[in-house]
């Protein structure tokens, strides 16, 4: 029973991914708060194609510095996968990937690798018009004066 239901499983998995469907875009323009160490404004945008339940995105977001509370500056520009809800109205999707970062301070700085994963919503407004709210947790290499900062962003998603 137990073999049967895991075979059942993995064919149902099997026939989302294999079902032909059209790809979709979608671009997103978000403003959010990085929360470590200190809250701090962030805006960036996103460009995404997926396939029913899978895709990919392009992000590149900035985080303003507060040099009062010791709080760097921070670029990234990730390239990310995703798995997300086959649905129209409301999708919820995770996400994990990579790409670089820039931390500055003053005239201090790192440059390097950094990962992050998270998860959100895409909710459908009018027509192709969505909201999107994201949460990101990432973990950046080198001499990063913060390894592990947070983000929440509220943005708004044109699908096409």
């Amino acid at each position: 029973m137990k073999r049967r239901l895991r075979v059942t499983g993995w064919l149902f998995v099997a026939c989302l991914l294999a079902w032909p469907s059209a790809a979709r875009a979608d671009v997103t323009a978000f403003f959010g708060i990085s929360t470590k160490p200190e809250n701090r404004p962030t805006r960036g945008f996103a460009f995404g194609v997926t396939f029913l339940v899978v895709g990919f995105e392009l992000e590149y977001a900035n985080t303003s510095e507060k040099p009062l509370i010791g709080a760097p500056s921070l670029r990234t520009g990730m390239i990310n996968g995703l798995v997300q809800t086959p649905t129209s109205r409301a999708q919820l999707y995770l996400t994990a990937g990579g790409g670089f970062f820039q931390e500055r301070f003053g005239e201090a700085g790192e440059t390097n690798f950094g990962t992050n994963i998270g998860g959100g919503m895409k909710l459908g407004l009018v027509g192709p018009l969505r909201l999107r709210l994201d949460y990101r947790i990432y973990n950046l290499r080198g001499k990063a004066v913060y390894h592990t900062p947070h983000r929440f962003y509220a943005g708004a998603n044109f699908s096409f």
